[in-house]
């Protein structure tokens, strides 16, 4: 495949990235309002996810679930459009002359950390605002008088108070967390697809898709059993009111272990995992899709 249809990889990836948010982004307001809610000791305590949901669609309907879903959008579209662009071209110069055969984890794994370090830098400020328009709205805690009445607002209001480097808080813990999840999420992807692509006998559109499926949705359960407790550290740090919070995951994480335990550390599991099969499996089914419609080469 030549440089001239390096686009192609970048342009396969943002169709994943919308097929990600329109399927999972409800689960992950469930997830966001439950690290929010469960983790701090005043205010409603939700009883799981579905109970979290039906309080959302109560007050606020559908609507409610998709809420920060316009940044997310825009975020997921371009972060997922650099992260299999990434992913493809760096590992494509790294197998040099091996494109075929057992993915190898000497490639698989820096390609895949590499593309989650670089659009950690793009998801920290979206996600952001994205977990500060989450948590107002259902049950919420934040004041009337201090709530964002849109996302470029929330942006805005989080310069002014806090300056430039207040849109990037979290900054460390979102690298930390794409670039290991990343790692395990293609790792996963890779050796179950070889696995399945070599020990089946039936090939054909469907059978691709079903192996996309599964190897996407196992992908994406692995990531996030893998960096979760890094993910609660990064709600809890970007919806923190006070600016002079601690911004070390570790020592976030510590308090939380100590007043909940290894369960406060996993809050929102349920709608992460629920999100994550299906979110993630439709995301590797339309980038192997676009990837055939585009006529890149997949082995």
């Amino acid at each position: 495949m030549g440089d001239s249809s390096s686009y192609k990889d970048y342009v396969a990836g943002l169709i994943a990235g919308v097929a990600t948010v329109i399927t999972g982004h409800p689960f992950d307001t469930v997830k966001v309002k439950l690290q929010k809610h469960n983790t701090e000791s005043r205010g409603i305590t939700y009883r799981g996810g579905l109970h979290c949901t039906t309080r959302i669609l109560k007050t606020d309907g559908v609507r409610g679930l998709y809420r920060g879903a316009t940044s997310s959008f825009i975020g997921v579209s371009f972060e997922s459009s650099l992260l299999f662009g990434i992913y493809s071209r760096t590992k494509q110069s790294l197998q040099g002359d091996h494109q075929n055969g057992r993915p190898r984890p000497q490639v698989v794994i820096p390609s895949a950390a590499y593309g989650g370090a670089i659009i950690s830098f793009i998801l920290c400020p979206s996600e952001l605002v994205k977990c500060r328009m989450q948590v107002q709205g259902t049950d919420s805690l934040v004041p009337v008088s201090s709530r964002y009445s849109s996302p470029l607002d929330c942006a805005l209001k989080t310069i002014k108070t806090e300056g430039a480097t207040g849109i990037f808080r979290g900054g460390f813990t979102t690298f930390l967390r794409e670039s290991i999840g990343n790692a395990v999420f293609f790792s996963v992807y890779e050796n179950v697809r070889y696995y399945m692509r070599t020990t089946s006998n039936v090939h054909g559109n469907v059978m691709d898709m079903g192996i996309g499926i599964l190897t996407g949705g196992l992908g994406g359960v692995a990531f996030w059993l893998a960096v979760l407790p890094l993910d609660v550290a990064k709600t809890i740090i970007q919806t923190s009111p006070d600016k002079n919070a601690t911004r070390n995951p570790f020592l976030v994480l510590r308090s939380i272990y100590q007043n909940a335990g290894i369960r406060g550390c996993y809050t929102g599991l349920g709608p992460t995992i629920l999100r994550a099969f299906p979110a993630n499996a439709a995301a590797i089914v339309c980038w192997e899709l676009a990837m055939k419609v585009l006529g890149i080469a997949r082995d």
